[in-house]
């Protein structure tokens, strides 16, 4: 008798379970749909009834879209060629110089190694509001105050992170395979470019898309650094974007935070197996 008992108690905890989570999701993913919603009703219509569906009367269709497109004093292509430059570069420059660093973390080993390692984790705890203020200043005096220099800044901060998750996998991978190629001929570089980098695909790949979703999204750093009339990403475009007379249009602002999600939900449903594959293999090996 007790064994039916056990096994129903565990149906009506997973039960339980699944109606909780699904509540959870159902919270998180609102916010998202409202916007879909008001993007295409009217300016009015969104201020008056706000949750409501759209009708005839508040149907606007595509043309918040297309308005969204050029409305305001600056031009949105603008901003996303800023976004795309920003993200490409930031990433790339992440992955490229924090896999190299964990690569060596867990070969030289050392005292240096072990302290270079903890610091890097230990900078993923502290508040950024600590150091926005200096920060703000070393970037103004070493130029970093660009969207082709800003990758310098967004490498420092995400580099605790992914050294992290690259040196949990690192310490898994066979030293044997090295060893080899070192017999061959290849020097560290060739090594490290022909031999290793290929192994961390599932890590690359996994703190490649947290990493694109954190400087997509990101408003506060680039806000800081850089010089907003100049340059504008898109979120510090949703948040300026306004008419000549400093009006906003709720309906074009509406559509252009969906040009904003979509591509980044895209991306992340497409590849979130590679991320808990990346994470678990960082976390669990070695």
């Amino acid at each position: 008798m007790q064994r039916p008992l056990r096994k129903k108690k565990r149906d009506i905890g997973g039960i339980v379970l699944t109606v909780l989570f699904s509540l959870v999701c159902i919270l998180y993913v609102m916010p998202i749909v409202e916007v879909l919603i008001n993007s295409f009703k009217t300016h009015s219509a969104i201020n008056t009834d706000t949750f409501a569906l759209p009708n005839a009367g508040t149907f606007a269709g595509t043309s918040n879209y297309i308005k969204g497109m050029t409305f305001g004093n600056y031009p949105f292509l603008k901003s996303l060629l800023y976004s795309i430059v920003i993200t490409i570069l930031s990433v790339t420059l992440i992955l490229l110089c924090t896999s190299m660093a964990a690569w060596f973390i867990s070969r030289v080993g050392g005292r240096f190694s072990r302290l270079f390692y903890l610091g890097c984790v230990f900078s993923m705890i502290v508040p950024f509001q600590m150091v926005m203020f200096p920060l703000v200043s070393v970037a103004n005096d070493l130029y970093l105050n660009t969207p082709w220099t800003i990758p310098v800044i967004y490498l420092g901060f995400g580099a605790g992170l992914a050294v992290f998750m690259f040196s949990g996998f690192v310490k898994s991978l066979p030293l044997e395979i090295e060893e080899a190629a070192v017999i061959d001929g290849c020097g560290p570089i060739r090594t490290f470019f022909s031999v290793v980098l290929p192994m961390l695909r599932p890590t690359l790949i996994s703190v490649g898309i947290l990493e694109v979703m954190w400087v997509w999204n990101d408003y506060l750093l680039p806000s800081l650094v850089l010089d907003i009339n100049e340059y504008k990403t898109i979120p510090i475009h949703v948040q300026y974007l306004q008419g000549s007379y400093g009006t906003a249009d709720l309906g074009a602002t509406m559509a252009v935070m969906m040009f904003s999600i979509v591509p980044i939900i895209i991306v992340y449903l497409f590849c979130q197996k590679y991320i808990i594959k990346g994470v678990a293999a960082g976390a669990v090996k070695g």
